[in-house]
């Protein structure tokens, strides 16, 4: 009866907090760039006599509930000239602003604040918000701008070196990033293995990393999120920009469909490297080169609909001497439907399509193999605006998965090879979430939700039986783990379930300050992974294949806390953001020693279930304001891995003991810096230093018909590569000429690895062939390389 009675109060409480709500009146409407209608995300709405405000959601639009009575308003944005008016709140409004670019109000009061810049108040932490200039002024390799590389220099984000793809979050694996681009999933996120991203920045509009503290609107991955949002078009005139660089070229254009109402995009990039192989090797035919394609299309049907159609396509192409092809990319489309239910609902329906293609031809062996992962995902987000106190979002999100894990065929008469296809598999993720934002008072927010996912994998063909449902036997005498003997073969149908998983993922994030300067903020959240990449290296390779959870593969479970410090110093000139966090993962795969993780349909005979764990200390300096700009970044922490043996007897992986993951770094520092000396030219820098990746050096040899053979003993990644260190700088040049000129470039002159440092990629161990000793050779992929590029726009 007590219970009872508490959750009426409750109720009654809230009921009256909502009918106090609805005796305000509210303001909303869209914010867009005066220039090209573009509508402009983070915009700060700020109401200071009441010191209230809210922001721009995803798509431009805002909403604020205040009480009757006359109100100064300031709307301010990076980059362009503040608002400020005085509003009557007498009844509903609905209210579009444009705001105008400072350069072209000089007489305005042009903003001081940043996209970047810390908030003090909200309770959102560990997340790092990069502007596409900073990422465009920041010195990068070959002159080729990449928003993956940029965002490595950000505390608790690593890769796993030179060359390699992916990035490393907080002591994370690389495919335990969630990567969005328009809501999106994609699953590889290099080009040329490694050497850049896929996103073309001249298409991006804005991007979020999400490293804790995660909104309950995401999940299906535990390490991070990496929300990327492309631009939607100018719908009053056309715009054409791009650039000449080194290795590749980009080319984007936009302009209206119907003018205000309707906008399309189209951005090309493409790679040439290829060209100048025949200079360096004449004797072979050998192809290397990228392209890709984004585009967008946005329709205003009238005030309360928009339509969105926005897509993604790139290949990779690798060939040697015709005898060798390997291609792989990503295909994405995402049909949007934005919906005003009221001015305080805002409302998201996403029909997307996304697939992962890899493919290798072998000629001299006379085969092709195709492999990859496609999904269908339904999602419906809604946005409530309830009132200044209360902000609620609730959605749907299912997607249905087919995984090919691949199929081999020959590919001319006289190949030896039979056909052969790995058995597909068959997946459903449904997720539904509710996350509230909600104001205790000017010192207290909170932020409150939870998640329910259900992962069901669906039938197939065939899927072994095994004794005791146990693929994997020990061997006692021996030590080492065999594979079990299939005692059946079950078969299913598509509709069928083979095996059903639900979790419960609470997030909780808090923050409070003391004053408009400092505060103190912790959150907590926990997360469900219910995919797994197969790869038993550092960093994903396009050969890696996707697998679901299902009867031996258990989903990887997250929980992670932190606590953090912020402040910021002298009127926000400069911000110092501090973080240490915790988080232990279960059901981490780990592989048996001499793992096959190729072509292998029965893949739970090379894996176990274990455990992770990883933790830290986060330093982030700003300086937000002046000519210079730019951070100071460092981390301190530990990423480790444990499989214990299942029974007395086993020895698991490593002994069962805890050893260092291949991502683990314990001191990683970097700098990024960037001067205005003028309005021509500008000047940046970056320095990164990391502690050595881990690794394993052999421990002895041995004779084995005349060659020598190195032995590996020891704990798994005992050793490290030597640390990881580099400069790199840039100016731009920025003709004066061009200031008044409707056609504008820029010349962008950079230096990568200012001091030819050599770092080591790897360590390989072997015999030389001129003195017949075993020798460390040391493996590179950069030294200095100068480049430059040429951007334009008209």
């Amino acid at each position: 009866m007590m219970l009872i009675k508490k959750s009426l109060l409750l109720l009654f409480l809230f009921i009256a907090n909502c009918i106090y709500a609805q005796e305000k009146f509210t303001l909303s409407g869209t914010i867009t760039d005066s220039n090209s209608n573009e509508t402009l995300i983070g915009v700060n709405i700020i109401f200071p006599e009441l010191q209230t405000g809210t922001n721009t959601n995803e798509y431009g639009f805002y909403s604020i509930s205040l009480p009757k009575g006359d109100y100064k308003i300031q709307i301010s944005y990076l980059g362009y000239t503040t608002i400020s008016e005085t509003i009557s709140f007498s009844e509903d409004k609905t209210i579009n602003y444009k705001l105008t670019e400072s350069s072209e109000s000089l007489d305005e009061v042009v903003i001081e604040q940043d996209v970047e810049k810390l908030n003090i108040k909200k309770p959102q932490m560990s997340v790092n918000a990069l502007s596409i200039n900073t990422i465009k002024q920041m010195p990068v390799v070959l002159g080729e701008v990449d928003i993956i590389k940029s965002i490595t220099l950000l505390p608790g984000v690593t890769n796993a070196g030179e060359g390699a793809s992916g990035f490393n979050v907080r002591g994370g694996s690389a495919d335990q990033n969630l990567i969005l681009l328009d809501e999106a999933i994609i699953f590889n996120s290099s080009h040329l293995f490694g050497f850049f991203s896929v996103f073309n920045p001249d298409a991006i509009k804005d991007l979020k990393l999400y490293k804790g503290g995660i909104p309950a609107r995401y999940g299906g991955r535990v390490s991070s999120v990496l929300d990327i949002y492309q631009k939607e078009g100018n719908s009053k005139n056309y715009k054409l920009s791009g650039g000449i660089g080194a290795v590749s070229s980009r080319l984007l254009v936009q302009g209206p469909i119907v003018k205000d109402k309707g906008a399309f995009l189209i951005g090309g990039r493409a790679s040439y490297a290829h060209l100048f192989l025949p200079i360096i090797d004449d004797e072979n035919n050998n192809v290397a080169y990228f392209y890709d394609l984004n585009t967008k299309l946005n329709y205003k049907l009238n005030d309360n609909n928009n339509l969105y159609l926005s897509g993604y396509f790139g290949r990779d192409v690798f060939s040697i001497d015709d005898n060798f092809e390997n291609t792989y990319g990503n295909t994405v489309v995402n049909l949007r439907w934005n919906h005003l239910f009221s001015d305080k609902i805002f409302s998201n329906l996403s029909l997307i399509y996304s697939d992962y293609f890899y493919g290798l031809e072998l000629d001299f062996v006379g085969f092709e193999w195709d492999s990859g992962i496609r999904n269908f995902n339904l999602k419906y987000d809604f946005k409530h605006y309830l009132n200044t106190k209360f902000q609620l979002s609730y959605g749907i999100n299912n997607i249905y998965y087919k995984f090919n894990p691949g199929e081999i065929k020959p590919n001319r008469e006289d190949s030896g090879i039979v056909r052969e296809k790995l058995i597909d598999k068959y997946a459903n993720e449904f997720a539904g979430y509710f996350d509230v934002e909600h104001k205790i008072s000017n010192k207290l927010i909170l932020r409150y939700g939870i998640r329910l996912s259900n992962f069901i994998r669906l039938g197939q063909d065939e899927l072994n039986v095994y004794q005791d449902d146990n693929p994997l036997l020990f061997n006692e005498e021996l030590q080492i783990y065999e594979a079990a003997e299939p005692i059946d073969i079950n078969r299913f149908s598509r509709s069928d379930r083979i095996e059903t998983f639900t979790n419960l993922e609470p997030r909780l994030s808090v923050a409070y300050a003391f004053n408009d300067n400092t505060s103190i903020k912790a959150s907590y959240n926990r997360m469900a992974q219910y995919l797994h990449l197969l790869s038993n290296t550092s960093s994903p390779t396009p050969l890696d294949v996707w697998t679901p959870s299902g009867k031996y593969i258990k989903p990887q479970l997250l929980n992670q806390y932190a606590f953090g410090y912020f402040k910021n110093i002298k009127d926000n000139t400069y911000s110092l953001e501090t973080e240490v966090f915790y988080k232990d993962i279960k059901n981490r795969i780990d592989y048996i020693d001499g793992a096959n993780l190729i072509a292998n349909n029965a893949i739970e005979q090379d894996i176990l279930n274990g455990e992770a764990r990883a933790y830290g200390l986060e330093i982030l300096l700003r300086k937000n304001e002046g000519k210079l700009k730019g951070w100071l970044a460092y981390t301190l922490s530990k990423s480790e891995q444990r499989t214990p043996g299942r029974t007395t007897l086993e020895t698991g992986i490593n002994n069962s003991e805890w050893y260092n993951t291949g991502y683990d770094k314990t001191h990683d520092i970097s700098f990024n810096g960037n001067y205005e000396l003028n309005d021509k030219w500008t000047f940046g820098a970056n320095f990164i230093f990391q502690t050595g990746q881990p690794t394993n050096y052999p421990s002895g040899q041995f004779q084995f018909q005349g060659l020598t053979v190195p032995i590996y003993e020891g704990a798994r990644n005992s050793e490290r590569l030597p640390a990881y260190h580099r400069i790199d700088i840039s100016a731009t040049l920025t003709p004066r000429k061009n200031k008044n000129r409707k056609w504008q470039g820029e010349w962008v002159f950079s230096i990568y690895n200012l001091y030819n440092r050599r770092n080591a990629a790897s360590i390989n161990f072997a015999r030389n062939q001129d003195t017949f000793v075993n020798e460390a050779t040391r493996t590179s992929i950069f030294g200095i390389i100068p480049a430059f590029t040429y951007n334009f726009k008209f």
